[in-house]
């Protein structure tokens, strides 16, 4: 379940409107593409580094496939620090926006680092936490979204103009709600049968949670004018559950965001942390990776901890919201251009999967075309990290093999 629904839905309006709706469709279909994809590979190739070793299986091993799997781990980063800061921004909601920023600085690392430590303690135990929160996150924004359409102005409401830009754009932004269906690859190798359990899993997911998307983004466009959900921008599903149950649909909607945000990050921390149980027993995965940050559980957790807490602290959330949706978008695109090479083994269909690399390039172009104009600090960060991932790789594999080739005395 995207945490980004708590925190997104207000930046997402100010591009298309009050068709919010509709942009979570488009950027539902959209992600469907790459489900399939995803799916395919996750069977075919079963491991905890999920996506990581996509690359190697899809690239081979090399600059291309590292420099990937850098960039990918840097946008898992990005993700978590995404939904850190959605966390610190309700909780500051629940407590009348009063909180100075010292404080939310020390909830924002406080946060960050409790989800670490929860990684430490297992898989086992990450699933049940996930589950926990997610079961009750799933209930409040059912209940909430059903009491708010009950209560919506349907004679009164109005769509209201929306370019087609503005909605390819809000659903490229949202398209982070949907970025779960990559974490679920992770998981592929503790699976019994993951031919058939992932896809199933993966689907159902995407469909449930569509329709979660769906129900809450049509409440609150009931509910709220425009103008109030672009004011609340950060915390716009706390202020209409205010409108639908008072003060204590507010305190209800809030703290579903705040186990949303932390299971969120729990989630995106396991995912890029795991890319380390591939790169210990194959190096293949990154030469970077392997010899400078994944070397064991708790030196992954521990970089990672680290990178979330820096992302979180320097960029806002609207910023690092962009980000997080460029990087995945990128991402997704070139996994699945990856598997074109080697779907006769996976058995996926290229038309499904050409489409997916389009679909995904075409959000990505529109999203970043109106970072450049609205956050160009987070294009041109994005970009830095794309070259520098690969740059690093290049010259990691090259001293490695400077290494190889110096004679012995």
């Amino acid at each position: 379940m995207g945490a980004g629904l708590y925190s997104l839905l207000g930046l997402a309006s100010s591009h298309a409107g009050m068709h919010i709706p509709l942009a979570f469709l488009i950027g539902a279909i959209a992600a469907s593409f790459s489900v399939y994809s995803y799916a395919k590979l996750g069977s075919a190739y079963p491991s905890s580094g999920g996506a990581a070793t996509f690359t190697v299986m899809s690239f081979g091993p090399g600059v291309i496939s590292g420099g990937l799997n850098i960039f990918q781990y840097v946008a898992y980063l990005i993700a978590a620090a995404l939904y850190a800061a959605g966390f610190v921004e309700y909780t500051n909601t629940l407590f009348g926006g009063n909180l100075s920023p010292v404080t939310l600085n020390l909830i924002t690392v406080a946060i960050i680092v409790i989800c670490a430590f929860i990684n430490l303690l297992g898989a086992s135990l990450v699933g049940r936490a996930e589950a926990f929160a997610i079961g009750l996150v799933v209930i409040s924004l059912l209940v909430f979204s059903a009491m708010g359409i009950h209560q919506g102005d349907f004679k009164g409401f109005s769509m209201g103009e929306g370019s087609l830009e503005g909605i390819l754009v809000a659903a490229g932004l949202l398209y982070i709600n949907f970025q779960g269906f990559g974490v679920v690859t992770n998981s592929s190798s503790a699976m019994k049968q993951p031919q058939k359990e992932l896809p199933v899993a993966m689907f159902s997911a995407l469909i449930l949670v569509t329709i979660a998307y769906l129900a809450v983004s049509f409440a609150v466009v009931l509910l709220m004018p425009l103008e109030s959900i672009q004011a609340h921008s950060g915390h716009v599903l706390a202020v209409a559950a205010q409108m639908v149950a008072g003060k204590a649909g507010f305190i209800a909607i809030s703290i579903s965001a705040l186990l949303a945000c932390a299971a969120a990050v729990n989630a995106t921390i396991f995912a890029a942390s795991n890319i380390a149980a591939d790169v210990a027993n194959k190096k293949e995965v990154s030469e970077m990776l392997g010899s400078r940050v994944l070397k064991n559980k708790l030196h992954a957790l521990t970089i990672s901890c680290i990178g979330v807490i820096l992302l979180a602290l320097i960029f806002p959330l609207n910023e690092v919201g962009q980000m997080a949706s460029l990087a995945f978008l990128l991402v997704y695109a070139a996994i699945t251009y990856g598997h074109i090479r080697v779907h006769k083994t996976t058995g996926a269909n290229p038309k499904i999967l050409w489409c997916a690399i389009v679909i995904n390039l075409s959000l990505f172009t529109a999203l970043f075309l109106n970072t450049i104009k609205t956050a160009p600090s987070s294009a041109i960060s994005l970009i830095i990290a794309l070259f520098a991932s690969f740059g690093i790789e290049t010259l990691y594999r090259l001293k490695k093999q400077a290494t190889m080739n110096k004679p012995k005395d």
